[in-house]
């Protein structure tokens, strides 16, 4: 396992020491990047850069799909002393002209597709950004990048020398209560926390993760994207997650490991592809991270596809996980996120003091893996950590008393009836273990003597139908009258961002809420 903590350091010994090992295969056509291929791409990259005038520290945005030169173009830009600027796909024009904007982006690395969003965004603007047509399928740089040849006919010069500490990415959140926030990380926080992954998940140079996350999200990136450079793996990467093929990439492509979030746990589960003919011997765990995994789904996905859950959290602002269950099963604990992962974490109290084991609170940490800041923003910087240091997750929860720690909901989008602390999660639970239900989100809605009371929003299984009164009976059941939601409604799915966490304060906006 390198020690580099450094982009530039790290490929540039990857290349030395693995060479025409693979790092990254490309799903569907198998595809090969090896590690010396894609140290002469970063290379190539780095003499583009400078005739682009691009100095250490310029921001270059990437508006792509999942591709190897979606994987390489990120990669490069960092190992080029340049700072990553992933952009979600999944943005609303507001957004995406706010994050190119705020952002200063010099560059954009797009497809023709993808095009007309950028112009539309930037119109009237008064910013011309300079755009990169590229092919994510492809093998190989993108044409405008290529040199045909130099004046002296000299080969590029190497990476540079970059220091752990300097700037490496910026990746806006999803922006569910504002604008979006530029988290800024660094060299040494996204490889410090890559190096933890490799760790806890006793991962080796013969392991390899399926990728189907999008590289526009931390978990992707981090996880399937830099930890193999860590233990000196490979990625197999695919263009986006689909239910009907993912156990046939992960046989295809002799996989050891998968990455997914709740979301895809859920499709996977509803999903009825037979893969019972498929030989997944070699697959040693399945990696959940994100939002919490409702326990109804970790125990039936265990059940039914013999594979165990390892479940983990993380943020934008953790460069991904931050805690994670153990690697042996006899350790784990379902329904939990586990231990501190390369982190210190505790819960604290309104008044920021640390509470007994067992008490709610607000879950805060710190280590190296923990952001710069947020870009341009002293303010919200100052706002996100405590005076001693301690980054607030706004996530409440509580920790056991063998130091395992639990989610119940954001701080945010707790519900209080009657003066009573409701987690939404534990409704989302409940409902869940109904059978026609294969998603729930609750959120609390106004009431005129309690405050807030309880809607549930409600995704069926396939070929289900909802029957109210069967529904209200499940919950009496399961939560007693006084948690039991008072209004139900069907949605064909729930409002997720990037990272696949429902976004709760979006449902009421959703039509159906009377």
């Amino acid at each position: 396992m390198s020690n580099a903590m450094t982009f530039s350091d790290l490929i540039a010994s990857l290349a030395s020491d693995m060479g025409d090992k693979p790092y990254l295969i490309s799903s569907p056509d198998a595809g090969v990047l090896t590690y010396q291929r894609l140290h002469s791409q970063c290379v190539e990259l780095g003499s583009f850069f400078a005739r682009q005038g691009l100095t250490q520290g310029d921001k270059v945005s990437v508006y792509l799909p999942n591709g190897e030169q979606t994987a390489v173009l990120l990669l490069g830009i960092m190992a080029n002393g340049l700072v990553a600027n992933p952009v979600n796909l999944m943005c609303q024009e507001s957004q995406l002209k706010h994050i190119l904007l705020h952002s200063d982006t010099r560059l954009i690395f797009t497809t023709p597709e993808l095009v007309a969003a950028l112009e539309s965004a930037l119109r009237g603007t008064g910013r011309e950004i300079p755009l990169i047509m590229c092919d994510p399928a492809a093998h190989g740089l993108p044409a405008q990048v290529v040199t045909v040849s130099t004046q002296e006919g000299s080969s590029p010069a190497g990476l540079p020398r970059l220091e752990p500490s300097d700037e490496a990415l910026i990746m806006y959140t999803s922006g569910t209560t504002g604008l979006p926030k530029g988290v800024l990380l660094s060299h040494e926080n996204l490889i410090f926390n890559a190096r933890n992954v490799s760790v806890e998940h006793r991962l080796t140079a013969q392991d390899r993760v399926l990728g189907s996350l999008p590289l526009y999200h931390i978990n992707g990136l981090v996880l399937t994207l830099v930890t193999p450079l860590v233990h000196q793996g490979t990625v197999v990467m695919t263009p986006r997650f689909s239910a009907a093929t993912f156990w046939a990439d992960a046989c295809r492509y002799e996989c050891t490991w998968v990455n997914v979030v709740p979301t895809i746990i859920a499709y996977l589960l509803n999903d009825e592809t037979p893969c019972a003919e498929l030989d997944l011997t070699r697959l040693r765990f399945c990696r959940s991270a994100s939002s919490a995994l409702a326990p109804e789904h970790h125990r039936a996905f265990e059940k039914r596809f013999g594979l165990d859950i390892i479940e983990t959290m993380g943020l934008t602002e953790t460069a991904a996980p931050s805690f994670s269950n153990p690697y042996d099963h006899a350790d784990r604990r379902v329904g939990s996120i586990g231990k501190p992962s390369g982190t210190q974490a505790k819960i604290i109290g309104t008044n920021d003091q640390q509470v007994p084991h067992g008490e709610l609170g607000e879950i805060v940490l710190t280590g190296k893996n923990v952001m710069l800041g947020y870009y341009k923003d002293a303010v919200k910087t100052q706002e996100s950590f405590t005076d001693e240091g301690w980054l607030r997750t706004g996530d409440v929860g509580y920790q056991d008393e063998q130091g395992y720690f639990y989610i119940t909901g954001r701080a945010k989008e707790l519900i209080i009836k009657g003066g009573e602390n409701i987690a939404p999660r534990e409704i989302d639970e409940a409902v869940i273990k109904h059978p026609s239900i294969l998603d729930a989100a609750a959120v609390g809605v106004p009431h005129p003597e309690y405050g807030q009371d309880i809607a549930v929003y409600l995704v069926l299984r396939e070929h289900a139908e909802f029957d109210v009164s069967d529904m209200q009976r499940h919950c009496l059941a399961e939560l007693g009258k006084y948690k039991s939601p008072s209004r139900y409604v069907v949605v064909d799915e729930l409002p997720r961002g990037p990272s696949g966490k429902v976004q709760r304060l979006k449902l009421l906006d959703l039509p159906g809420l009377a």
